[in-house]
């Protein structure tokens, strides 16, 4: 089963108390205790279950989770976690600061300067005489505007930070990218989610499983099932926020900079934004008639006829924002979830990729149609990956590896 989130945690008799967390090293230093002995997490499971895991288990399979409970729980300092959560925490932040680091440091895409703040994406427009990056910016910003909701308390900074109590406050800034496609600038405000404190029960959202989504393949092959895909636009802004949020308008809102809004919707980056969308879909799904499966909680099914009589069930597979949808007649359904929800231009239709690999039609021995995940994809970034590693110690992979 999959980890939801860890929602609690408990010790026996065995466990180590505090005072005896330390052993005294030869050269007379004292260093903790490595142990997990008498300590217990309470793990939820995707499908809605609940465990008690020995804290080495949990520690094992999900040793950030275990970490970022501990410190939110106030129990790091424990010597079943002292002497582990915080190389585990360092290690995290320094691969979220390398990935950061490396976009910060692409400087160009596809031939053509990629800006990294607001002022820099206007210069780049004027120095090439056009608005490109102005209107994406634009183009974003009416589309996330519906998240903020402007603070009637008051104007001053100071103002809103002694009267929103219990509210934390963040900052955004918009990120950058250039589409493939017809080279389309793209602009994606982003919401500074770590900035805050956000319980690890609401931080969780819709990833269906890969091998969920073969047997969907599998069963819609042996039943004759139509498959369709598409992508919901901006699928977190049409849920609600489950923070409390402020912040202070930056240069991206134009004529509003300055402004204290309160954050109303579910705005990418924040930690809790793909739990409140999971939650939100999942409840309009439902009130179609689907209900979760018991194997995947984000595969879900409802029992249907075709006109021959044939009884089975249409399924909707869920990964985010990545619909997946398998009946004898596709179209209704994608009808009714489309006039709730805005599904992004040219998204809806058979699959051609799914879960970042290749998806094709293909006819067997038989002339039965199949369908098939393909790994070329796959393959062919980790040989560019193993190639680009190679050239920098002046080396190349033989022909015939590629």
């Amino acid at each position: 089963m999959i980890l939801m989130s860890i929602v609690d945690h408990k010790k026996d008799g065995t466990a180590i108390d505090r005072k005896d967390g330390t052993v005294k090293t030869r050269g007379g230093q004292q260093r903790p205790k490595i142990t997990t002995k008498g300590w217990f997490l309470k793990v939820e499971w995707k499908d809605g279950t609940a465990s008690w895991l020995p804290l080495s288990e949990v520690k094992n399979s999900s040793p950030v989770e275990a970490a970022e409970y501990a410190v939110a729980a106030k129990i790091d300092d424990e010597p079943a976690f002292a002497w582990w959560v915080p190389f585990t925490l360092k290690k995290r932040n320094m691969i979220i600061a390398k990935v950061k680091s490396r976009y910060w440091r692409t400087t160009h895409k596809f031939g053509f300067r990629l800006p990294h703040s607001i002022e820099e994406a206007y210069a780049i427009d004027k120095e090439n005489g056009n608005n490109f990056w102005r209107e994406a910016i634009e183009k974003e910003m009416k589309r996330v505007r519906i998240a903020f909701e402007q603070w009637r308390g008051g104007e001053m900074v100071e103002e809103a930070k002694k009267k929103l109590v219990g509210y934390q406050q963040i900052s955004g800034h918009i990120v950058f990218d250039i589409r493939l496609d017809g080279l389309v600038r793209k602009a994606r405000y982003v919401a500074g989610g770590h900035e805050t404190e956000a319980p690890s029960s609401i931080t969780y959202s819709s990833v269906v499983s890969r091998d969920s989504v073969r047997i969907a393949f599998l069963i819609a092959a042996l039943n004759d099932l139509d498959v369709k895909a598409a992508d919901i636009g901006n699928a977190y802004l049409n849920a609600p926020c489950r923070e409390k949020i402020w912040m202070v308008a930056g240069p991206e809102f134009g004529t509003e900079k300055g402004t204290i809004f309160l954050v109303v919707r579910a705005l990418y980056g924040l930690k809790s934004a793909g739990s409140s969308w999971r939650a939100f879909f999942s409840k309009a799904l439902q009130d179609l008639g689907f209900v979760p499966s018991r194997a995947d909680a984000d595969v879900y099914i409802k029992q249907q006829t075709k006109p021959d009589g044939f009884r089975y069930y249409e399924m909707i597979l869920v990964y985010v924002d990545d619909i997946l949808v398998l009946s004898h007649d596709t179209d209704p359904i994608m009808a009714t979830i489309g006039s709730t929800f805005r599904l992004k231009d040219n998204s809806l239709g058979p699959p051609r990729r799914y879960l970042g690999v290749g998806v094709k039609v293909f006819t067997d021995a038989e002339g039965k149609e199949c369908w098939a995940m393909l790994s070329d994809n796959y393959v062919r970034v980790v040989l560019d990956d193993v190639k680009r590693d190679l050239a920098k110690e002046g080396k190349k992979l033989r022909g015939k590896a590629f």
